[in-house]
């Protein structure tokens, strides 16, 4: 069975930094997309970043472009998200995903999902 554990979340203040793991186990996802969306209260899920081919090609939303960055660790089958310059609209519950697609770049793409972890940013 495949889990997705996420953690790292918190309460930071603004401009302060956060990092995201998210810790697969079940199966490998050396070779796979996986990712990280989030989602505030009252709106929809918004895609943050993505290794969206397995090979490690990456892409990032662009609210965050520039501030986080995506990164995995293929011995742990680990991905992370390190959050830098943090902003009060960053605030959500991130959600780490993996796919058993080549290639994955929307939510639909993705076939597990992690519980999610609060970040919260104070201004």
């Amino acid at each position: 069975q495949v889990q997705l554990v996420e953690s790292g979340g918190g309460l930071v203040q603004a401009g302060g930094s956060l990092r995201l793991s998210c810790a697969a186990s079940g199966r490998t996802f050396s070779n796979y997309p996986m990712g990280w969306f989030r989602q505030a209260p009252g709106k929809e899920r918004e895609f943050v970043a993505a290794f969206i081919l397995g090979g490690g090609s990456t892409n990032y939303g662009d609210s965050v472009k520039g501030r986080f960055t995506i990164s995995r660790d293929n011995a742990k089958n680990t991905v992370y998200l390190q959050m830098n310059s943090l902003k009060p609209e960053d605030t959500a519950v991130y959600y780490c995903a993996a796919s058993n697609r080549v290639y994955a770049f929307i939510a639909v793409h993705y076939d597990y999902w992690g519980q999610g972890t609060q970040v919260t940013v104070s201004s």
